[in-house]
């Protein structure tokens, strides 16, 4: 009987979905799955891409657990691909690799003055207070007034919190450097933009429900942004989800702080739609100084086209959080428009001729761009995962498949990589730090630091 090797690169719900999918599939082989991640703990966005105060959506990780602690997948963490093992090594000691490295950095906004300084990425904010370990401790907190771009999740994420106060995190598994510096925040005013209109967001329901439910904050939304066309009735009439929204939007016009009348809040989160980016306006330092942007309608075609009416905003700060992009993987094909690998199905593809690429497939967003939530991997994993079963023909021919190959290859070259054990201890270290201040965890930050526990060291 065939036994394959396979290699996933990535620890995210990608990842171990297409792991998990994989070993309970019928199947005439036997599999060894081998996961490799490039941060010393597993679980990718779930840990450092959803915000701190949402424990809900972090319950997703007891199911990754599951799946890890079963003990028929190995995990290497610490591991970077391209650096301390390469395509070449992965051919040598697997018969295939499916990439599971998702979508990490901003996608860019092309407007005058985007460079300004005080002008941030979503995706490094994020970051930054997730406690991922590869960005810096602090973060420039000095604005009162902060745009955000954008009408996704993300957005509304990191909007809450800019907004919210510090010692409301304080429950939550929130690093302590973030929480210093939130707390010193002077913010008082944060701006949502989005091109289209209330009935074209892309929240869920649940996001929006949670920003009006901030203490001491005022949630402010302008009457002119509610004269529906047909198309945004109809979305509120046939869509369940876009009806909810519109019920907290409509709830929120009822309140006093509508138009900044008669709130009593010291903070103020204020949505504006129909609102196109046109510039960052800069003063002669460099530094953010406003937004401008111009007001858009409906085309009555789907679609929005501007009016020639343009505002400007009085900011120090701006956000944009219009999506995330991939990053190309060495010797890897990779697609710089959508940043993903070119594939067809989860089969990776060579862009140009669309020939196949034996034994390299992709799940997740590096496979489809950064659209949809953490669910949606698992039907994407199971279309890649019933390929790589089909494609046995044209599975690599490693040199070395034993299991023993790949610890004896890390530990040659130095690599301190942490497993499932490591990830245990590192696990317990962070609920203890809580503990004693009634928080779910304390993360540890520092990589050195997170590897050191791992390892027991």
């Amino acid at each position: 009987m065939t036994k394959l090797r396979l290699a996933i690169v990535g620890a995210g719900p990608a990842g171990i979905y297409a792991a998990d999918i994989l070993l309970k599939t019928e199947r005439k082989f036997d599999v060894s799955i081998d996961l490799f991640e490039q941060l010393p703990a597993p679980y990718g966005l779930v840990r450092y891409g959803v915000a701190p105060d949402h424990p809900r959506i972090k319950g997703i990780i007891t199911a990754l657990r599951e799946v890890l602690d079963r003990g028929d997948i190995r995990l290497f963490g610490n591991v970077r691909y391209g650096e301390d093992l390469t395509l070449d090594d992965l051919k040598r000691h697997y018969h295939a690799v499916i990439f599971a490295t998702g979508a990490i950095r901003d996608t860019d906004l092309d407007i005058p003055g985007i460079d300004a300084e005080g002008s941030y990425g979503a995706a490094d904010f994020v970051s930054w207070f997730d406690g991922h370990p590869d960005v810096p401790r602090t973060w420039p907190l000095e604005a009162e007034s902060v745009a955000v771009i954008g009408n996704g999740n993300v957005a509304l994420d990191i909007s809450r919190m800019l907004a919210k106060h510090a010692d409301d995190l304080l429950p939550t598994e929130v690093p302590d450097n973030v929480y210093q510096g939130l707390k010193a925040s002077p913010v008082t005013d944060v701006h949502v933009f989005g091109r289209r209109g209330p009935a074209q967001v892309k929240f869920t329901p649940l996001e929006l429900r949670e920003l009006g439910e901030l203490r001491d904050v005022d949630m402010v939304v302008y009457d002119e942004d509610f004269d529906y066309d047909e198309a945004s009735k109809t979305a509120i009439a046939s869509n369940k989800q876009v009806m909810v929204i519109d019920r907290v939007l409509q709830s929120w016009r009822q309140r006093p702080s509508v138009n900044n009348a008669g709130g009593e809040a010291s903070r103020r989160l204020h949505l504006h739609f129909w609102a196109r980016p046109v510039e960052v306006k800069k003063d002669a330092s460099g530094r953010a100084t406003a937004f401008v942007y111009e007001r858009t309608r409906p085309d009555a075609e789907g679609g929005i086209e501007g009016t020639g009416e343009f505002r400007e905003v009085p900011i120090q700060a701006i956000y944009r959080a219009v999506g995330y992009f991939g990053s190309p993987l060495p010797d890897v094909p990779f697609d710089p428009r959508h940043g993903v690998i070119p594939n067809h199905e989860g089969q990776a593809i060579h862009q140009e001729s669309n020939e196949r690429v034996p034994g390299v497939y992709a799940t997740g967003w590096i496979k489809r761009g950064p659209v949809g939530l953490i669910g949606h991997t698992k039907s994407d994993a199971m279309e890649t995962v019933r390929h790589l079963i089909n494609d046995q023909a044209s599975w690599w021919q490693p040199e070395d498949p034993s299991e023993e190959a790949i610890p004896a290859l890390l530990a040659e070259r130095g690599v301190r990589w942490t497993d499932l054990d490591g990830w245990h201890r590192l696990d317990e270290h962070e609920v203890a730090l809580g503990a004693p201040h009634e928080r779910a965890r304390v993360k540890v930050v520092p990589r050195d630091e997170m590897v050191a526990i791992s390892r027991g060291e």
